[in-house]
C-alpha cells in the first residue's frame, strides 16, 4: 500500500515537473515587422497577427476630403474596394508555411489596419480581437461573432500559459483639424457591401476608428524571465492626457489607461516599446513605460507598394535626440520582415533572410544615392504623426528639391 502511494506522489511530482515545464519553454518572443503596423509575433508556440494589412488601397484622389474639413483627406472614397487575397495568401505561405495562426489582433478599425484582417482569420481560422467595429468589419465579411472578441481597454487575456496581454484603450493621430480620422467614432452595425462584395475604405464611411485604438501591453514569462512589450498602432500629443468618450461613455485617458495597465501588470518599466506618433508622443508615454528599447513602426507611408520593400530609410531625428537622452535604444527596421529577437538577456534585430527570399525582399533595402542624399533634407516620419497626413517627400527636378505633401 505504501509503494502505491509513493509511486502515486512520483507520478504526480512528474506530471508537475512536466506541466512546469510546458509552461516555462518560451525562451524567447519573435517580432516580425511586415510594414506599417503589422506585426507577427511569435511568443513559444503560439503565433500572433497584428492588424497584417497587405492589400494597398489606393490613396488620393480615391480618397478625398470634404469641402468643409479640407485636412481630414481620408474621409470619403470615390467607389468600394477589394482585397488582395492572391498576397495575402503569398505572405501566409511564407510565414506561417502549413502552420496555424492562433490570433489575429486589430490595433483599430481604419481601413490600413482592420482591411485584411477578416480574410486572415478565415484562411487561417486564428481568433480575432479588436474593438466593436473591427468585429462588426468582420462579421460582414464572413466571420463568425463567436470568432471575434470586441475589446474596450482594461481586459486582460491568457494568449497561452506563459503570456498575458492587457489592452488599453488609447486615441488615434491628429487633432481637431481632421476630426473624422482622429476623434472616437465607432460602427453600430456590420457595414453592407456593394454588389462585388467589397467596402468603402474611407474613414467616414466603412472604416472609422472604432472608438479609438486598442494598444496591447504585453507579459511573457520565458525560461529566463519575465519580458514585456507595448504596441499602439496610432497616437496624437493632442488628447492622449484626455478622456476617451464615445455615446456617453468615458474609457479615461490614454496615458491614465496605460498607468492602470503597468500597474495591473506588475511592471514599472517594459523592455520594448513598439509606438507611433513620434517626440511629442514619446515625452508623454516614456514616463509611464520607461522602455529599455523603442521600435518605430507606421512611418513608411499608406499607398507605396508593398512589394517594393521600404520606401525610403527611417528618419526621425527629433525623436532620435530625446530617446538618447533617456537612453533608450533606437532600433529602425532596415527592410519589410526585418525580426527582433527579444529575450530576457535584451532585444537584438535579427536575420530573417529565408523569409525575406520567398517574398523577394532584399535582406537590406537598397536606396539610389538620390532618395540617400534627399534623406539629408527630411525627415521620413510625418511631424509628430503616423498614418502619412503630413510626410514630406522630395520630388527632384531639375531645379533642385521641390516638398510636396504626400497624402
Amino acid at each position: 500500500m505504501l509503494k502505491k502511494i509513493a509511486y502515486s506522489i512520483f507520478l504526480f511530482l512528474l506530471l508537475c515537473a512536466q506541466s512546469a515545464f510546458a509552461a516555462s519553454s518560451v525562451n524567447q518572443v519573435e517580432l516580425t515587422w511586415m510594414s506599417i503596423a503589422n506585426w507577427y509575433i511569435k511568443i513559444g508556440d503560439t503565433k500572433i497577427m497584428m492588424d497584417a494589412y497587405i492589400t494597398r488601397v489606393p490613396g488620393p484622389p480615391f480618397f478625398y476630403a470634404p469641402k468643409s474639413l479640407p485636412e481630414d483627406p481620408y474621409a470619403f472614397t470615390t467607389k468600394s474596394y477589394g482585397v488582395d487575397t492572391a498576397s495575402i495568401k503569398k505572405v501566409k505561405d511564407a510565414v506561417l508555411g502549413k502552420g496555424a495562426l492562433d490570433y489575429m489582433m486589430v490595433g483599430h478599425s481604419h481601413f490600413d489596419h482592420s482591411w485584411d484582417a477578416p480574410m486572415w482569420s478565415k484562411l487561417t481560422g486564428a481568433k480575432m480581437i479588436g474593438g466593436v467595429s473591427t468585429c462588426f468589419q468582420a462579421e460582414a465579411q464572413g466571420v463568425k461573432s463567436s470568432q471575434c472578441q470586441s475589446v474596450s481597454g482594461g481586459e486582460k487575456i491568457a494568449l497561452n500559459d506563459s503570456t498575458d496581454v492587457y489592452v488599453v484603450r488609447f486615441n488615434h493621430s491628429g487633432n481637431n483639424k481632421n476630426p473624422i480620422q482622429h476623434f472616437a467614432r465607432e460602427l453600430y452595425q456590420p457595414p453592407t457591401p456593394d454588389a462585388k462584395g467589397q467596402y468603402r475604405a474611407g474613414v467616414g464611411e466603412d472604416y472609422p476608428n472604432g472608438g479609438g485604438n486598442r494598444a496591447y501591453l504585453f507579459v511573457v514569462n520565458t525560461d529566463k524571465g519575465k519580458v514585456s512589450f507595448f504596441i499602439n498602432s496610432s497616437a496624437s500629443a493632442y488628447d492622449l492626457d484626455k478622456d476617451i468618450i464615445v455615446d456617453g461613455v468615458n474609457y479615461g485617458s490614454p496615458i491614465e489607461d496605460l498607468k492602470i495597465a503597468m500597474k495591473a501588470a506588475g511592471l514599472d518599466k517594459v523592455d520594448v516599446w513598439i509606438g507611433a506618433g513620434g517626440k511629442p508622443v514619446a515625452e508623454l508615454v516614456v514616463p509611464v513605460l520607461h522602455p529599455k528599447v523603442y521600435i518605430p513602426h507606421h512611418w513608411d507611408g499608406l499607398f507605396n507598394s508593398f512589394w517594393k520593400g521600404i520606401p525610403y530609410p527611417y528618419k526621425d531625428n527629433d525623436l532620435a535626440d530625446y530617446l538618447k537622452r533617456e537612453a533608450i535604444e533606437l532600433i529602425p527596421q532596415k527592410q519589410y520582415f526585418d525580426s527582433y529577437s527579444l529575450t530576457a538577456t535584451g532585444t537584438h534585430l535579427t536575420a530573417n533572410h529565408s523569409v525575406k527570399a520567398k517574398l523577394g525582399f532584399h535582406d537590406e533595402q537598397k536606396f539610389s544615392a538620390t532618395m540617400l542624399n534627399s534623406i539629408k533634407h527630411m525627415a521620413s516620419t510625418s511631424s509628430g504623426d503616423d498614418c502619412g497626413e503630413t510626410v514630406i517627400r522630395p520630388s527632384i527636378l531639375s531645379g533642385g528639391f521641390k516638398y510636396e505633401v504626400q497624402l
